[in-house]
């Protein structure tokens, strides 16, 4: 999503309202218990938006956000932020989702997410692993996406590459690498990884590899396919870059974060 383009229940504008939304109960995030901070940052990403913006974002980077003060988020930092999720944390990330009301969730015969909230959040998380990335990282761990993502547009941007371009390849480089689970759920897991196939061709096609992207953007919006999950880990990444201040320090002398972003929306 750019300025330029639209769903017919969400716009550019709504999904950057929806981030500055967020920003205040991910800001006290360290303070709070992790079930409140995603509860209350859905609650407030709603009041401005028709539909589901950034569930996903949400849940992908708050377990970073709440590590204590003063430590850097890692992997090892979430994973002890996520061991120590209460019944209290479960019931209160159930209803997160519930007020968000995401699109092909599915029915599930256990900890469904129209039913009752389980005791153990990762056990839910766990059973859900296999279908769904963002539950993926919570159940074994944030290891992956600072080896992907993180480091893709990271690398990215050490050999010249605008912020925007680097973020657009870095979208690319994850969606070769997995399947995206949003795509798989409402449209099969042939068709995410025929997406993901695609996204690889675009990255192999060289300097062609802007046209290649804006037919595969084409393809995707033409069989109504969006790798949002995909998007969901990229958007943790460029936290984890703001975060630990990397992105400040890769970008040196160059435009502020914020208007380098906006000038380049995809």
């Amino acid at each position: 999503m750019h300025p330029a383009a639209a769903f017919a229940d969400l716009s550019h504008d709504e999904l950057v309202a929806a981030g500055e939304a967020i920003a205040t109960p991910l800001d006290l995030a360290a303070t709070r218990p992790l079930g409140r901070t995603i509860l209350d940052a859905v609650a407030a990403s709603r009041l401005v938006t028709r539909s589901n913006a950034n569930l996903g974002i949400v849940l992908a980077i708050a377990p970073l956000a709440a590590v204590p003060d003063g430590a850097a988020p890692s992997p090892a930092a979430a994973a002890v932020v996520l061991a120590a999720t209460t019944p209290d944390d479960a019931r209160d990330v159930y209803m997160a989702i519930a007020l968000a009301n995401p699109g092909g969730m599915g029915r599930r015969d256990q900890w469904d997410i129209d039913g009752p909230a389980p005791e153990s959040l990762l056990d839910a998380m766990h059973a859900a692993a296999d279908r769904d990335q963002i539950a993926r990282l919570w159940a074994r761990g944030y290891a992956p996406l600072f080896a992907g993502p993180v480091a893709d547009i990271a690398g990215e941007i050490e050999r010249g590459l605008p912020l925007g371009v680097a973020i657009e390849r870095g979208h690319l480089m994850q969606l070769a690498r997995e399947p995206d689970t949003l795509i798989a759920r409402k449209h099969g897991l042939a068709a995410a990884r025929d997406a993901s196939a695609r996204a690889a061709a675009v990255l192999a096609a060289g300097q062609a590899w802007p046209a290649e992207a804006a037919e595969l953007d084409r393809f995707l919006r033409e069989h109504a396919m969006n790798p949002g999950t995909t998007a969901d880990l990229v958007a943790a990444a460029l936290y984890i870059l703001l975060a630990t201040d990397r992105l400040t320090s890769l970008l040196g002398d160059s435009p502020t974060i914020d208007s380098t972003l906006r000038a380049n929306p995809t």
